[in-house]
């Protein structure tokens, strides 16, 4: 009998123990370390390894409590998040952390260690754009999106599926964060940086044809249950060095549309360009690496996405021509859409991200903002006749122009 009979929230000392008399990875007697290497709002996570092996373990543990309010949370997120990770990596194998365990009473989520990678959206700021982020990134995304779709699985194995990844609260926070409040800001929780106080007013607030399309994204989010999706696919959930990517912390995932997460790909990645752009324009070179590897994703996502239809797709309605490039072509403009919400969302929402975040110079600060946001309306209006990665990295490149 060991000490993990109930929940409780653990420190280093606990997940310390909790490796050896729980997971059983290392012996009683061996010198090993840990330390908490979360920065999270909602979750706890534990690095434990030997000092005389070098072995090493992660341990996540979900909080019942949101840490910065004390809201309280539904810890089945934790579940959530080891079930679909087991699921991606027979998908996609490689490409996420391997499970070893899931323990329901602790909420606590043991994997592989990937030290050994950076996070995405810190190594493109340091301007390592690795040559395979395209090639990677769109297989994840074709490999772990249509194949737990109803085009492929079986109709009664896709509605159980539905039902397990339900996932309201963190939902809750997408269609309030992202889909609602950078346009209608009714609980006054959007940062705007002085200075673009009335642009926002102008372009975010009062346009009522945006408020219409951010209204069909926001209800095929809530109401199209159609691919098993990571659901917060940001440049930190994404860590990168030469070898390839690990991808992490699902715990927003959920069935719902798939262009949501090739959006919040395609939607960060412009934010490391904009950032190269504005704050250091003689660095061109790694300007135009972010740009191609923004184009190569959208198309090769597209180009794999028929491959993988083509593979796993069998049912005879599926597969006539009109039926897959209607289905496809949903797909992208979708992307194109979810890619204008999180531009628009990390740029005026309570959440920024560190390519806008740590621009202190309003000179830069406020011209960047207003590129990004108009680039997101364009996006988000423009999605039914964009086709192609040029067609995205061309939009932005004239709003830069102008």
């Amino acid at each position: 009998m060991n000490d993990f009979q109930e929940f409780f929230l653990m420190k280093p000392e606990d997940a310390q123990r909790y490796a050896v008399e729980v997971l059983g990875i290392f012996r009683p007697e061996e010198d090993t370390a840990c330390t908490e290497i979360g920065d999270g709002n909602i979750n706890y996570v534990f690095k434990v390894w030997s000092k005389e092996s070098g072995r090493s373990v992660i341990i996540k543990q979900a909080d019942k409590l949101l840490r910065s309010s004390g809201r309280p949370l539904d810890i089945t997120r934790s579940k959530i998040e080891a079930e679909i990770l087991r699921l991606e990596g027979e998908l996609a194998p490689g490409f996420v952390p391997e499970v070893y365990r899931y323990d329901e009473t602790m909420a606590a989520l043991s994997m592989e260690d990937i030290s050994a990678y950076g996070n995405l959206r810190k190594e493109l700021a340091a301007g390592h754009v690795y040559g395979h982020l395209a090639e990677n990134l769109s297989t994840f995304l074709a490999r772990t999106l249509l194949p737990t779709t109803d085009l492929v699985v079986d109709r009664q194995e896709k509605k159980r599926r539905v039902k397990f990844f339900t996932n309201p609260e963190l939902c809750d926070i997408t269609e309030l964060l992202v889909l609602t409040e950078p346009y209608y800001d009714f609980r006054h929780t959007n940062a705007i940086t002085p200075g673009n106080e009335a642009f926002v007013e102008e372009h975010l607030y009062r346009d009522e044809a945006l408020h219409a399309q951010v209204g069909q994204l926001r209800d095929r989010f809530m109401n199209c249950a159609q691919a098993l999706i990571h659901g917060d696919l940001h440049s930190g959930s994404v860590f990168a060095n030469e070898a390839g990517i690990k991808v992490i912390d699902p715990e927003f995932a959920f069935y719902g549309p798939m262009g949501y997460d090739i959006g919040n790909v395609v939607g960060n990645l412009f934010f490391s360009w904009a950032n190269w752009a504005f704050t250091k324009p003689e660095a061109a070179e790694t300007a135009a690496a972010l740009e191609r590897t923004i184009r190569e994703v959208v198309d090769l996502t597209r180009e794999k996405l028929e491959q993988v239809y083509e593979e796993t797709v069998r049912f005879p309605f599926y597969r006539t021509a009109a039926f897959r490039k209607a289905y496809l072509d949903g797909v992208m403009a979708d992307s194109f859409g979810y890619a204008g919400t999180e531009i628009i969302r990390r740029t005026v929402g309570s959440s920024k991200v560190a390519e806008v975040s740590t621009v202190t110079d309003p000179a830069l600060r406020l011209p960047m903002e207003r590129a990004l946001i108009k680039l997101g309306i364009r996006l988000i209006k423009e999605r039914e006749t964009l086709r192609t990665g040029e067609d995205a990295v061309g939009a932005f490149r004239s709003v830069l122009a102008e």
